[in-house]
């Protein structure tokens, strides 16, 4: 029996700790040189304001959008039809709006690989299609927004052409979002569409700027980036924000559950990269558009380089006092835009191959030696993943792999852990964490 029970702990061991080699196929299969010529590509609208020229075939937002629409319907043709490419509008007014300087469609253009099991549930990655010169209201002077953000953009049409290759059981979306500068419009257009459509989204992976290693500060640096998430969703009940001041939870949400899932994986598979947590929903008082997302409901996180350099952001292009200012092309690195372009393609596979996770998940341990957890069944999951870290840990440091739907972790005390359990599939790919939801009572 003392063997049997040995081989059994090797053999879950060895189960929760295995890797897919086709994720190291996706890392290898991103291109630099791609993403590069897509980048000069869009540099080379002059401007892509929202408001600019949507007449032109080589001026403004409009002849990007239709750039980016043919670059979707390209990649699709070659994998035999496997992505839907289709605009999704909303019109926005002067007369509602301060920083919108005449009435506009904002205009998005989204591509969406269907899943084979599960085809309406989604994960989605955006890059922005619109760029700005100093004045958000001026919509003539050239604003090539090299880095902010055709790095994004770029990097979300070279994830298309990689995945495209690979079939899911949950669906992906790549979409080039408009509108980020004058109000995140365009965000906020897709999540409703989300829910008017009933979408079961698994989260957003938002990118914003992911081309420069130099910073203001004057670092350097082409490893680190930073993964930015709400601790808690915007729209929780009254009762949930009751509930954390007994139970916990209060770095525990949804879009800080898919921070630690990107983490992990990175880690996992490409170990020369750190990836920087940030406890926060954006950089210091400002926004991107994963907001619009979080703030109803759903999971979503900003993706985006370690070190800004203010100059090169929402600058007219100009020298002043032997500084350069603008956002060009020369100052994007490709190679760092390829490794996060690869950090979002390797988490996008892994959650859309992942089952889903479970409903619920219920503790109990109470004034106990050890802590209970019981959880619903996933359908497709060959097992489960229960976690557990110390409260002040920022990730997932213990992990026990279980095939069964309760389970007693003994000598561990509830009081002094925080917990969450995840399924996993056949292939050994996982959802996400959940953290418990439910009180298990005796």
């Amino acid at each position: 029996m003392k063997s049997i029970s040995i081989l059994f702990l090797l053999f879950t061991v060895a189960f929760s700790a295995q890797t897919d080699s086709k994720i190291y196929d996706i890392i290898e299969a991103v291109s630099a040189e791609r993403i590069k010529s897509d980048v000069k590509t869009l540099t080379e609208f002059g401007t892509r304001n929202t408001f600019s020229d949507t007449i032109s075939n080589t001026q403004g937002i409009g002849a990007a959008r239709r750039w980016i629409k043919s670059e979707f319907e390209t990649i699709s043709k070659a994998c035999d039809n496997c992505m839907e490419v289709f605009y999704q509008k909303d019109f926005v007014t002067k007369k509602e709006n301060i920083r919108v300087p005449h009435d506009a469609w904002i205009v998005n253009v989204l591509a969406v690989q269907k899943g084979t099991k599960y085809p309406n549930r989604y994960v989605i990655m955006s890059g922005d299609i619109d760029s700005r010169a100093s004045d958000t209201m001026d919509f003539t002077t050239d604003a090539p927004g090299a880095n902010d953000n055709a790095s994004g953009m770029a990097g979300t049409i070279e994830a298309a052409r990689v995945l495209s290759k690979y079939k899911f059981e949950s669906s992906i979306i790549y979409v080039g979002l408009s509108g980020e500068e004058q109000g995140l419009f365009g965000g906020a257009g897709l999540a409703k569409y989300a829910v008017d459509k009933g979408w079961d989204i698994i989260g957003i992976l938002n990118n914003d700027m992911i081309g420069n290693i130099t910073g203001v500060d004057g670092v350097i640096d082409n490893r680190s980036f930073r993964i930015f998430s709400e601790p808690v969703p915007a729209n929780e009940t009254e009762r949930a924000r009751r509930m954390r001041r007994f139970y916990g939870g209060e770095v525990d949400g949804i879009s800080r559950q898919l921070a630690r899932y990107i983490h992990k994986n990175v880690k996992m598979y490409m170990p020369e990269m750190n990836p920087m947590m940030i406890y926060r929903l954006d950089r210091f008082g400002r926004g991107g558009h994963h907001r619009p997302f979080n703030d109803l409901g759903f999971a979503g996180i900003r993706i985006m380089e370690a070190h800004e350099n203010y100059t090169q952001q929402h600058q007219d292009i100009r020298t002043e006092n032997g500084i350069k200012y603008g956002d060009t092309f020369e100052n994007v690195n490709f190679g760092y835009t390829k490794k996060l372009t690869a950090v979002n393609a390797i988490n996008l596979a892994s959650l859309a191959w992942s089952p889903t996770a479970p409903k619920e998940v219920f503790i109990g341990g109470i004034v106990e030696a050890n802590a209970r957890l019981k959880w619903s069944d996933v359908a497709g999951a060959k097992g489960y993943k229960i976690y557990w870290r110390d409260t002040t840990s920022p990730t997932w440091d213990n992990s026990r792999y279980v095939e069964t739907t309760q389970f007693i972790l003994e000598g561990i005390v509830i009081d002094n852990f925080f917990f969450g359990v995840s399924a996993v599939g056949e292939n050994g790919h996982e959802s996400v964490v959940v953290f418990p939801n439910k009180i298990w009572r005796k």
